[in-house]
């Protein structure tokens, strides 16, 4: 997803970990008794073992995540392997389903179930669980899968042990434990600075790039988990205008004028970033987008539009993909476009427009303007990705199952270069409307129905 996008981490050591890297191995220097294996794996059992209780359990999850903090690569991937080997006894998971096997009443099929359960848990997940112990130990788990999303390549072992890691990082990151808040030019620096490095979609260059973004016609929205208060896991950027907004640079120019929000009649989501690498899969962007809404519409009744302005970021490479298919073009496309640009055919004409370095300064890009902007609507409504249901666009395909519309499509939506490489500065408008959210969703994920104006299905199933 694009303008729901991730952004790359730089890893573990970044200085929301540094600062309790020494508090860790001070932790860790408390623990007396006999010197344990120096190995990952005699670290890991250890810890397991609880040697001396709890609390001395946890300073050695603090060695141990301290460790793997100033550890190589190589030691890193060593760090998984030991840890993935942490699973499951077959011989006690064969036993005890053999009880339950051999249970003979409701009672004894239960105790056999529940100690079926217990001999299914591979001791890893007691060892991640004790990380969450640790000052700053939930940030680390979220940083630590990010790590092993990135190392583990097709292992059996590894994939298992990111599931176990996964399952866990869903159930305390449940929405019902996350708290939304908002995000202004009041908000601690330090909060202000990860915004910025956190922002991928549309890059916030200067400090007057940023407070522009957080003015009264703009609002700012984050999730954050209560053991990582100053950490956003997701945040949406929202400007607050008077009609359909279709064109990104003029949304963030910073010297339009400021508008009055109680005059807004619409609200525009612009960008929406997931924060953290390790909680990839873990969805949080279709409650924040609908519990925005909701916030919007009980403070500002003026609002009766919600919409996006989202980049279709695959846009030029199916169009790449395509360009030879004979079906792309229609006979008088591709007489008019090989006319405009002094070749052969419309195929030509095509590869020489996706082969320009400023493909919007060509001298013949008018004509070539209702050709593209058909392609871009067929795009969005019928072109088919995995499966064969779900949209082809990544970003369509997000906010399609989240309840939206596909409402229009907007050239030179972004002239940005990242624009121009990825969309040939296509951008489109979904719109979100609270009546028909739920229906629109179901129609999406029950049947691969995608919900679009009149308009945008008969331009995007033309020429075919």
């Amino acid at each position: 997803m694009s303008d729901v996008a991730v952004v790359p981490e730089s890893g573990l050591l970044d200085w929301a970990l540094k600062r309790v890297t020494l508090l860790w191995r001070d932790m860790a220097s408390t623990v007396t008794g006999p010197a344990a294996d120096a190995s990952w794996e005699g670290r890991m059992r250890a810890c397991l073992e609880a040697r001396g209780g709890e609390i001395s359990a946890r300073n050695r999850a603090a060695g141990l995540a301290q460790s793997y903090l100033t550890a190589p690569e190589t030691e890193r991937l060593a760090f998984f392997q030991a840890l993935a080997g942490f699973d499951s006894d077959v011989a006690a998971v064969e036993a005890a389903m053999a009880k339950v096997t051999a249970a003979t009443d409701t009672a004894e099929r239960g105790a056999a179930k529940a100690a079926l359960r217990a001999a299914l848990e591979p001791p890893r997940t007691r060892l991640l669980t004790q990380f969450t112990t640790i000052p700053d130990g939930m940030k680390f788990l979220v940083d630590l899968r990010g790590d092993l999303l990135r190392l583990m390549g097709k292992d059996p072992m590894m994939r298992a042990l990111e599931g176990d890691l996964r399952g866990l990082l869903a159930s305390w990151f449940d929405l019902g434990f996350l708290e939304l808040r908002r995000i202004d030019w009041t908000s601690p620096a330090a909060l202000l600075e990860k915004l910025v490095g956190y922002e991928a979609v549309h890059k916030i260059r200067t400090w007057r790039d940023l407070k522009n973004r957080l003015d009264s016609d703009r609002r700012c929205y984050a999730f954050f988990h209560p053991r990582m208060p100053e950490e956003p896991l997701i945040f949406v950027e929202v400007a607050l205008v008077q009609g359909l907004s279709g064109s990104v640079q003029k949304l963030l120019d910073e010297k339009a004028p400021v508008l009055d929000p109680r005059t807004a009649d619409t609200a525009i989501f612009y960008s929406i970033n997931n924060c953290q690498r390790g909680l990839d899969g873990i969805s949080f962007g279709n409650s924040l987008i609908k519990r925005v809404v909701t916030l919007l519409s009980e403070e500002l009744r003026g609002l009766k539009t919600f919409s996006t302005l989202s980049p279709m970021p695959t846009f030029r490479r199916w169009l790449d993909e395509q360009k030879d298919q004979p079906d792309l073009l229609t006979e008088e496309e591709g007489k008019t476009l090989a006319e405009a640009a002094g070749v052969a055919s419309g195929a030509e004409a095509v590869a020489l427009l996706l082969a320009a370095r400023r493909p919007l300064s060509l001298p013949w890009i008018s004509k070539a303007e209702p050709v593209l902007t058909r392609l871009a609507a067929r795009y969005l409504v019928v072109e088919t990705g995995r499966g064969g249901r779900r949209a082809r666009d990544p970003v369509g395909h997000f906010h399609l199952s989240n309840g939206a519309r596909v409402e229009r499509v907007n050239w030179r939506g972004d002239t940005s270069e990242k624009g121009l490489k990825e969309s040939l500065g296509f951008m489109v408008n979904y719109l979100y409307d609270p009546a028909k959210i739920e229906d629109y969703h179901e129609a999406y994920v029950g049947e691969g129905s995608r919900a679009a104006t009149t308009a945008i299905r008969k331009l995007g199933r033309g020429g075919r």
